[in-house]
């Protein structure tokens, strides 16, 4: 099933967090400083991404997401 992305920002808390379709219960696993996967608990699939300080990254300069995706418009 191909679903959207859904995206919140939590300005207060400076994170941007991804979710692919709906959001859901995950676990976050930190792959790079800042940046985390998140993955359903029983299947290991991703369901979705978090960067912690997103802010404080856009203004010091792009950030190389370390995720590869395949894209289409919808």
């Amino acid at each position: 099933m191909e679903e959207g992305l859904r995206f919140h920002y939590d300005e207060k808390g400076d994170v941007l967090d991804v979710s692919i379709g709906e959001p859901e219960e995950a676990i976050s696993k930190e792959i790079k400083e800042d940046f985390f996967v998140r993955v359903d608990p029983e299947t290991d699939e991703v369901v979705g991404f978090m960067m912690l300080n997103f802010e404080k990254i856009l203004k010091n300069g792009s950030s190389e997401v370390p995720i590869k995706a395949d894209l289409s418009l919808a």
